[in-house]
């Protein structure tokens, strides 16, 4: 009893002093499990150049168009090595990268706490605790900018998930997620139909309503072809080459009164679009970067294409 009692006694003097600290802004970060970070002679944070490289990567695939699951199998199949260096990384690990406000340059404090004096047992804190909020603590390998448009993304991704009742925008295919039901307001989901006895296979995209239940039409909906689609897209991409100076013009005066995403998009198309003049073929990565959606509007033969920069154009869907 006296042995725990002398234990219960170095734990709240040592839990006072780690508040104390936190409270004059005084940072204590564990950088062994932390990417992009290691620490000085002196206990400072210092950035670790070669896994700052990684970190700034996947800021930059996500703003890009890449989901979370993406980008990791995109690091597992490079063998790109991860804190712990070995080239396994989980889609957790990649979502708590995108959250953390370390990379910014700035640190919340005492996010979990110890329960439990003798087991060391330690849980999130959801308020039961004080949190202390420290900027510019440390270097920042995320420009502040950046950070921001991050949040903002993810944010417009679930909500944007949540109203076309889409698990997620997470996958290599360009459209997943993408290709909106004019009729029912649904997403398509791309099938493979095989033509001349199995000989030929053709993609299609169809509304997720039309045979939900098998054998029961539930959404009047047709098909669309996917080369069709690719054609749509790069129909609005070339208008935007053949109107280049007006865009231009256009994302220029509105990046001032933008939010975070706002100014990286504008920023983006302007870097995509000023020295370039399109050749026509299909851009799988230009499509993952610049479009947000494609209303198919069934029965009258045409799409309407939303980019992220807010341009809507109609297309004829010559199915």
């Amino acid at each position: 009893m006296l042995r725990q009692e002398e234990s219960l006694s170095l734990s709240l003097n040592s839990t006072w002093g780690v508040r104390r600290r936190f409270e004059q802004g005084k940072v204590t970060i564990n950088e062994k499990k932390f990417l992009g970070y290691d620490k000085d002679s002196e206990g400072n944070l210092i950035i670790n150049e070669r896994q700052a490289v990684i970190v700034r990567r996947i800021y930059k695939d996500f703003l890009d168009g890449k989901g979370t699951a993406h980008i990791t199998r995109e690091l597992e199949e490079e063998k790109v090595k991860n804190w712990n260096g070995t080239s396994k990384w989980y889609e957790s690990t990649i979502k708590s990268i995108l959250r953390n406000e370390k990379y910014k340059g700035d640190a919340i404090l005492q996010k979990t706490y110890t329960v439990d004096f003798l087991t060391k047992e330690r849980v999130k804190n959801t308020g039961k605790v004080p949190k202390y909020y420290v900027e510019e603590s440390h270097p920042a390998i995320i420009e502040l900018e950046t950070w921001e448009a991050v949040q903002l993304e993810m944010e417009r991704r679930k909500k944007f998930c949540e109203e076309h009742n889409i698990k997620k925008l997470d996958t290599r295919l360009p459209f997943w997620g993408k290709v909106i039901c004019g009729v029912c307001g649904t997403v398509y989901c791309r099938k493979t139909w095989m033509n001349d006895g199995g000989k030929n296979k053709r993609k299609v995209w169809i509304c997720s309503n039309r045979y939900r239940t098998k054998g029961v039409k539930g959404c009047d909906s047709k098909h669309v072809d996917e080369e069709v689609l690719k054609k749509a897209f790069m129909e609005v991409v070339n208008v935007l080459v053949e109107n280049k100076q007006h865009f231009l013009d256009k994302w220029r005066a509105e990046l001032e009164d933008s939010n975070a995403l706002k100014q990286y998009r504008f920023k983006m198309f302007i870097r995509i679009l000023e020295p370039t003049s399109m050749t026509g073929e299909f851009d799988e990565s230009l499509c993952l970067k610049i479009l947000d959606q494609i209303k198919v509007i069934d029965g009258k033969g045409k799409m309407y294409i939303t980019l992220l920069d807010g341009t809507s154009m109609q297309c004829k869907n010559n199915n």
